[in-house]
């Protein structure tokens, strides 16, 4: 799979792979319903094309020519210096194949003026968990409670760039 900016007409397919995504991993902490109800509302095409356009960020995807196994979202934050991994999600059909450095390699290069990409993740996604530490993240927070309960607790990590 090769890496390339997302456009208009991968829409349909990033959502496909985020709301299948989704549920194998969540499901079985949140309950497929709940996985529904928030893939409805964060991984909509409407939502997904706000991104499109967004200042100062990249969206991808890994893309072979027939399937999208992977896609990730990053944004510069009020610090330009600082940019935030907001997704970053393979396919489990695709998992374990190099994809995700693949895409953790294009949002770094991304962004050549950052010093550190910041990243959150659901406290019991223990593989996502385990790629970011392998890959040089460290995290800097410990869990937190959300306020809004239709969000999942996360861990925050960082990584040193440059």
């Amino acid at each position: 799979m090769f890496v390339r900016t997302a456009g208009e007409r991968d829409l349909a397919a990033v959502r496909t792979l985020l709301v299948e995504t989704w549920h194998a991993t969540y499901a079985a902490i949140y309950g497929a319903a709940k996985v529904t109800e928030i893939t409805d509302e964060w991984h909509s095409v409407a939502s997904l094309r706000s991104r499109l356009t967004r200042p100062n960020s990249e969206f991808l995807v890994a893309d072979d020519g027939k399937r999208i196994g992977g896609m990730a979202f990053a944004a510069a934050t009020a610090d330009a210096k600082i940019i935030l991994l907001n997704q970053l999600y393979v396919h489990p059909d695709c998992q374990r194949r190099g994809i995700g450095q693949a895409l953790l390699d294009e949002v770094e290069a991304s962004f050549p003026e950052a010093r550190t990409l910041r990243v959150e993740v659901e406290e019991a996604n223990g593989g996502a968990i385990a790629f970011y530490r392998s890959k040089g993240f460290l995290p800097v927070s410990a869990a937190e409670e959300s306020r809004d309960t239709s969000r999942p607790t996360t861990l925050s990590f960082e990584k040193s760039l440059g």
